[in-house]
């Protein structure tokens, strides 16, 4: 599932194509999830935002005949499992009858973003700004990694709130936004904190902080990790795949005391975890 280095990566890579441009004809896949990509036909898009894992894309009526309690409204696009968002220019071979497009937007320079997901797992909402009740995870996101109002003890008292295991509460989004199965064994790895605890201290806590912010960065500056589905904005690959210290690699050795990394499911997802290293 893309995490948060994978949807800031696509962030980037759009911004600046999509901002001040102005939707001339979209369509969607029947299903109510991806339906909403046809409302803002005739929007300018302003921006296009990241908040966790959504991508938010504030618009604004492009022209006369909108009604004024929906001049502005946000797109949120979340990409599930398998999503793809990608901006293709008249050159390139499009094809608008693939099996796994869900959506996708004509733009008035004449290039076209478009939606795929293979397992339609992503989701297609549009609303007024701010109003995401209709969605709970956003609705209820913890901080970002890098708000720099976010330190070690505030992280500790957001933890506090669970009892669930620590990487559980880590992929609720609830304490902090973003966080998915990759990043959070790679940042416990680094912490050396074991994923099953259920209680951290403020020492540990703000260890744990930095490294989420270690981690995600580095994945950012290696756009996004590729394993199977993921694509950047231009349908590149990624390369933080090549740097991974735990996920994905069980019964390796564990890259700083070379016992062999264990594996598990908890809480419904594969685990990966150093018993030596991130003992309780």
């Amino acid at each position: 599932m893309p995490e948060l280095p994978e949807v800031e990566t696509i962030r980037r890579d759009l911004v600046a194509r999509l901002k001040g441009r102005s939707v001339r004809e979209s369509d969607a896949h029947w299903s109510d999830k991806f339906t909403p990509a046809k409302m803002i036909d005739g929007y300018r898009f302003e921006t296009l935002n990241r908040r966790g894992k959504f991508l938010i894309a504030p618009v604004h009526a492009d022209g006369p005949g909108t009604a004024a309690d929906s001049s502005r409204l946000e797109m949120v696009v979340h990409l599930g499992m398998t999503g793809r968002l990608q901006l293709h220019s008249t050159a390139s071979r499009l094809d608008l009858d693939h099996p796994h497009l869900r959506a996708w937007w004509l733009l008035d320079d004449d290039q076209t973003l478009t939606f795929h997901d293979t397992r339609r797992f992503g989701r297609i909402r549009v609303v007024e700004p701010g109003k995401y009740e209709s969605m709970p995870t956003l609705h209820h996101l913890g901080p970002e990694p890098f708000d720099p109002d976010l330190d070690g003890r505030t992280f500790h008292r957001l933890l506090a709130r669970s009892r669930r295991h620590l990487k559980t509460s880590l992929l609720s989004q609830r304490p902090i936004a973003g966080v998915g199965n990759i990043y959070a064994d790679e940042a416990l790895w680094l912490a050396e904190i074991n994923p099953k605890v259920r209680r951290l201290g403020v020492e540990r806590s703000t260890r744990l902080l930095s490294a989420i912010q270690e981690v995600l960065g580095a994945g950012i500056d290696n756009r996004g990790t590729t394993l199977r589905d993921y694509r950047t904005a231009d349908g590149d690959i990624g390369s933080n795949q090549f740097t991974l210290t735990t996920y994905g690699r069980a019964g390796q050795p564990c890259l700083r005391c070379n016992y062999l990394l264990d594996s598990v499911v908890l809480d419904g997802r594969t685990t990966t975890w150093c018993a030596s290293c991130q003992a309780r």
